[in-house]
């Protein structure tokens, strides 16, 4: 198992509102007899030094998981990027050690064991001011390595432009995107960032899980 790294801080992103699941919080649907947000916690939780989940409504629905729970920093559900900047915020008040953020997303169970590894190679390798994951020719922007020192340039960014495109920001930064190939199992080749959009997601996923040796 990769080595945590004690400079990286780990957000969940679990503050949009899961229209095509129904509705509700995605992240606590049942998948393989646990709520899909523990086995995001079980990756992430290993790769980073501290952890903390972006979500809006009462935080106590999610108490049996001691973690700490941000609301967005900005109003509407304006998306990935306010879950990005309610992260680096969090971390320069409560994680000082922490110059850098990576954020998971709370829908997608198969994500690489050695994700934020990768990503700080990559940006050390690359000299990027920021990283992102792909698959399949497909960026994921949702799963990102930040610089909590941008934290001011993002709030500005959001709040006095309105910009809510992930790329539209990071297009303004070097990016360094890390490609991850699929795994293969015994159902064909899964992308790890295989996402549960919708109900008939998560059958799939328990489908591929029982194929593979996750």
């Amino acid at each position: 198992m990769t080595e945590a790294r004690g400079d990286v801080c780990g957000v969940l992103l679990a503050g949009g509102q899961s229209r095509r699941m129904g509705g509700g919080d995605k992240s606590l649907r049942t998948f393989a007899g646990k709520p899909l947000l523990a086995h995001i916690v079980e990756r992430a939780r290993p790769q980073v030094a501290a952890l903390v989940l972006n979500a809006n409504g009462d935080p106590a629905r999610f108490a049996d998981y001691d973690l700490p729970v941000a609301p967005d920093v900005v109003e509407g559900f304006a998306g990935p990027l306010a879950g990005v900047l309610t992260g680096m915020e969090w971390a320069a008040e409560n994680a000082p050690d922490c110059p850098w953020i990576a954020t998971f997303a709370c829908d997608a169970p198969f994500f690489p064991r050695d994700l934020v590894a990768r990503f700080l190679e990559a940006v050390e390798r690359e000299n990027a001011q920021m990283a992102c994951a792909a698959s399949e020719d497909r960026s994921h922007p949702v799963f990102g390595l930040w610089p909590v020192r941008l934290r001011h340039d993002l709030r500005a960014a959001m709040v006095e432009e309105e910009i809510r495109k992930v790329d539209t920001w990071t297009a303004r930064y070097r990016l360094a995107t890390v490609s991850f190939a699929s795994e293969e199992t015994a159902e064909g080749p899964v992308d790890p960032f295989f996402n549960t959009n919708r109900p008939e997601d998560l059958e799939a996923a328990e489908r591929l899980l029982a194929a593979a040796n996750w």
